[in-house]
């Protein structure tokens, strides 16, 4: 993969995540509003989601290749909950993040799931326990603001989405159920 990048090829950067609908982004973004920190740049909502697996350049002869192994990920077979109920700030990101204080089993296991699907195809993220988060803002250095209201937002998915990240906005290129029906 490397060596494709290398050669010039053209590609595309990645990522798995969890959508939020759009109710949900606009409370959320309402939320982080009343917040009244300046500090940072504040992610649009329409980017909101929390991410699974960040898989940064592929080369876009891969993208297919990549769809056939997550959609070979086994399902959950049920809606995935994950409450975001927790702020914090990520210095060596400089981000603010939106955090579920217990990140349920069965996002973790959807996450190792999708690693390992990945591992044949040259994704070999740096193992690291994985912290489900959905950005509030970037280039943020600030303390964790205190919240008058606090956040308690019920991600709900019965999806999970292979997004783009082309100039500041997210596209979806395949999505996958985790509930059958």
């Amino acid at each position: 993969m490397t060596e494709a990048l290398e050669q010039g090829e053209p590609f595309k950067r990645l990522f798995f995540a969890l959508e939020c609908e759009a109710p949900q982004r606009r409370a959320i973004a309402r939320w982080r509003n009343a917040l009244g920190t300046r500090i940072g740049r504040p992610v649009p909502s329409a980017n909101f989601h929390l991410t699974l697996m960040f898989l940064g350049a592929v080369p876009s002869a891969q993208v297919a290749a990549v769809c056939a192994a997550a959609a070979a990920v086994p399902m959950p077979g049920k809606t995935v909950t994950v409450v975001l109920d927790r702020l914090e700030v990520w210095r060596s990101a400089k981000a603010l993040m939106l955090t579920p204080t217990q990140t349920p089993a069965v996002l973790r296991q959807l996450v190792y799931a999708l690693q390992q699907a990945m591992l044949p195809l040259g994704f070999n993220e740096t193992p690291r326990d994985y912290r489900a988060h959905l950005t509030l803002a970037r280039h943020y250095q600030g303390p964790v603001p205190e919240a008058m209201v606090a956040a308690e937002f019920f991600l709900r998915a019965r999806q999970f989405t292979l997004f783009e990240s082309r100039k500041g906005r997210y596209w979806p290129l395949a999505q996958w159920p985790l509930v059958t029906e």
